[in-house]
């Protein structure tokens, strides 16, 4: 099988910004100091939300894009395929729940959230929210769950390259 047709250049835009902005928000996350009743959002934090916000708005824009625009044919096993197909929704759909439990929980807290430290976002759970509060640690587990799909996504994208050589990796190819 060789399927050589790309993603156009807007979509795998999107897909490597993305990849950057998750590695900055997996490093930030685990290098932020932990977050408590009385901690304020500066430094490390104030950095992963920004990141988030921005991370929220690139998926924003993606999941716009792909909802407009098909993907490039895969000439892939049905087996392969729906592997695939449920592998991109986890992704897609965990890329924007992680982000946006991540918000929920610092507006529980009182902080201000921005895109890009320029635009305010509204405010998503009342500031001293428990349920705001408890999106928090939901937000931590299914960040885990994230990297679980990225790991399992990319050991699919080094099957394809290296073992199967069909050139469904290299479609989203970022030259």
């Amino acid at each position: 099988m060789q399927t050589t047709e790309k993603y156009d250049r807007v979509a795998r835009f999107l897909h490597w910004l993305i990849v950057l902005l998750v590695c900055a928000q997996f490093v930030l996350g685990w290098t932020m100091p932990d977050v408590h009743r009385d901690t304020r959002p500066v430094g490390l934090i104030s950095a992963h939300i920004v990141v988030g916000t921005a991370l929220l708005a690139a998926m924003l824009c993606r999941l716009a894009w792909r909802l407009t625009h098909r993907p490039p044919p895969a000439d892939i096993s049905r087996l392969l395929r729906i592997v695939s197909s449920l592998t991109q929704f986890a992704l897609y759909a965990l890329l924007l729940i992680v982000p946006l439990l991540g918000w929920i929980n610092a507006s529980s807290r009182g902080w201000a959230v921005t895109l890009l430290y320029a635009i305010p976002l509204p405010g998503l759970s009342p500031a001293g929210s428990t349920f705001g509060h408890e999106m928090g640690d939901v937000h931590g587990v299914l960040a885990w769950a994230l990297f679980a799909f990225i790991c399992l996504h990319i050991v699919g994208a080094m099957m394809h390259f290296f073992v199967f050589r069909d050139r469904i990796a290299q479609r989203m190819a970022p030259w």
